[in-house]
């Protein structure tokens, strides 16, 4: 049997968070609610399915911070999951650091190149 799980992380931006998705060739979707075992289903903010029947998304946790919401049995079984999620970090950090440097330096040119 398998439902879903919340994951907290340190992500906060969903609009960064869906950049760096489309940016890893996904397509995110807002809200909606994730389906596990048994009827079980999780709110979300931004959802991206993974696979044809594997879905990953992410919701707004009280302290502001965005958790993973998933069905980590399923997901333990997909080798694309864990190579994904660090793909998926580094992109947001890449991002963040982007917007940050633009607001400290409203005149400075910053761009994501690889």
């Amino acid at each position: 049997m398998s439902h879903l799980s919340i994951l907290p992380t340190v992500l906060r931006d969903t609009r960064l968070l869906a950049a760096s998705l489309v940016e890893l060739g996904f397509e995110p979707h807002w809200g909606g609610a994730l389906s596990g075992f048994a009827g079980d289903t999780e709110a979300v903010e931004l959802q991206v399915w993974i696979g044809s029947d594997l879905a990953l998304g992410w919701r707004r946790q009280p302290n502001g911070e965005l958790a993973l919401v998933g069905d980590l049995q399923r997901l333990s079984r997909s080798h694309q999951v864990g190579p994904l999620l660090g793909r998926l970090t580094r992109s947001y950090a890449a991002r963040s650091a982007l917007r940050d440097a633009g607001r400290l330096l409203p005149t400075a040119s910053v761009q994501l190149s690889r």
